[in-house]
């Protein structure tokens, strides 16, 4: 599967790594060449110095031919619109979007964008683990 990541942040730059290992052809861009330190020693996949709403910076990554898209940079307004030129200009056939404000992320969906909201998905873990029981509310029912 040829991957094109836009964002090489903590997420952005541990995406491009497992799926490279996994033997996808992988391109990951960045606005910021410092940030593909991230990427994992012996990378053999493309880092590229651009912006990911940039049609032509898009094509060089190989949008063109690319089976699917994620994007995974800080701002919901640029994930987004990275987005929907991958889907609706270059007909990507698999378009995955990190918005964190959950109330964006529910619009996008409607407008047909598969979006995660990791805000959610944490608050949802941190919830599970504080009504589960564990050592510490295990210790606190032995001292009652």
């Amino acid at each position: 599967m040829k991957v094109v990541i836009m964002g090489c942040g903590r997420v952005g730059g541990r995406l491009a790594g497992l799926l490279e290992s996994d033997g996808h052809e992988v391109t990951i861009l960045d606005n910021d060449s410092y940030s593909f330190r991230r990427l994992p020693p012996g990378f053999k996949g493309t880092a590229l110095l651009g912006n990911g709403i940039d049609a032509d910076v898009l094509r060089r990554a190989g949008i063109e031919e690319a089976d699917a898209f994620v994007a995974v940079t800080q701002g919901d307004n640029r994930n987004v619109m990275s987005c929907q030129i991958a889907r609706h200009i270059f007909n990507v056939p698999r378009v995955v979007c990190r918005i964190y404000d959950p109330l964006r992320r529910d619009l996008f969906e409607e407008l047909g964008l598969e979006a995660i909201s990791p805000t959610t998905i944490f608050a949802q873990i941190l919830r599970e683990k504080l009504e589960a029981p564990g050592p510490q509310r295990e210790a606190r029912a032995e001292e009652s």
